[in-house]
């Protein structure tokens, strides 16, 4: 098998983790693949810099603010010093460059199997109420929102308690009126209008990760339950679920929109009824958890993207626990000092 050169986003295995370290190792363990991980990172003390592992070799990269010139100029760099076939980005602040740029990005031998701009602005959660129809589920009652005063008016129709949300990013739960409009205030003053008031609704938290092949048929998937949290919301334990209401869902999401590549869908399921709650378009932190059932979905992504065959055994257990821990590893400062000097490692 010949050498394949992947660069995966958002190795800042932290507190708030992000997805990259668990791509590259799902990458690592498919041994059919000959795959160099490649690890772009944001800041010299992400910790997947220093996981050799799993992580061949690092590079520092521009912020996504700094546009497509600094972007195009970095991947052209590593392209044509150390050679480089396919980007994996991970983090949604990193989405909307690599989407509006993808054919470009394409254009320099580097594959980004991403989903396209319609099907990105899908995520906007005043988008979620024609999606969650088309997939046949629920949207927990919602108003869009750009005012105070109609604020005021979608919570007096919609009921205490509601999640004021912000229509890409931020949520936040209100108990009175007088809160709601502080979060609404907020929430507008940092990323803009419109924002969503929606009623809070009960049941227990279950999301799917999958990947879409940009024709309508799936690459993969995986449902699970949230056992336990950190304080900011990202799992800690979860187990492995089947419900068949959420996964016909998924399909019909898939179908229906023919997305390509990865996505995470956020739900609420209660006696039955499955409330569409989020859409990432990217893989979340957690996915290692489908590679360690047996369905490794950045394999199949970058099999997919390069004409290879598929591992297509789609079934796992329910019953299946995923527990993150802590774990310290400890290096050389030469790397760090590689990272601050050179911009890579």
């Amino acid at each position: 098998m010949y050498e394949i050169k992947v660069a995966v986003s958002g190795i800042n295995a932290v507190d708030n983790p992000g997805p990259g370290v668990g791509v590259a190792r799902s990458l690592k363990e498919d041994k059919e693949l000959n795959v160099t991980v490649y690890g772009l990172a944001y800041d010299a003390m992400e910790p997947g810099i220093y996981m050799d592992w799993v992580i061949d070799k690092s590079f520092i990269m521009s912020y996504p603010s700094g546009g497509r010139d600094a972007l195009l100029e970095r991947l052209g760099y590593i392209k044509n010093r150390h050679g480089l076939d396919m980007i994996i980005p991970n983090l949604d602040s990193e989405l909307p460059i690599y989407t509006k740029y993808a054919n470009e990005i394409e254009e320099m031998g580097i594959k980004v199997y991403v989903p396209t701009e319609s099907q990105y602005k899908l995520r906007g959660k005043d988008k979620l109420e024609e999606v969650a129809k088309n997939m046949d589920i629920d949207l927990p009652k919602s108003k869009v929102v750009t005012s105070a005063q109609e604020v005021m008016e979608a919570v007096e129709d919609i009921g205490l308690p509601v999640m004021v949300k912000g229509a890409y990013y931020k949520a936040e739960k209100a108990y009175t009126t007088q809160e709601a409009l502080n979060h609404f205030h907020k929430i507008a003053a940092e990323w803009g209008y419109p924002l969503i008031i929606q009623k809070v609704v009960k049941g227990e938290e279950m999301n799917i990760v999958g990947v879409g092949d940009g024709e309508g048929n799936t690459l993969g998937k995986l449902g699970i339950k949230k056992l336990w949290v950190t304080s900011q919301g990202k799992i800690w334990t979860g187990v492995t679920i089947k419900n068949d209401a959420m996964l016909k869902a998924v399909n019909k999401f898939i179908e229906f929109y023919k997305w390509k590549g990865p996505f995470e869908l956020e739900c609420m399921v209660d006696k039955g009824n499955v409330y569409l709650i989020e859409i990432n378009p990217r893989f979340p932190a957690w996915s290692y958890f489908a590679t360690g059932c047996g369905i490794n979905l950045p394999s199949n992504l970058v099999r997919k993207a390069f004409g290879l065959s598929l591992n297509m055994n789609n079934d796992y257990e329910a019953g299946k626990l995923f527990v993150r821990y802590t774990y310290e590893t400890i290096t050389d400062m030469t790397a760090f000092q590689n990272v601050i000097s050179k911009g890579e490692n």
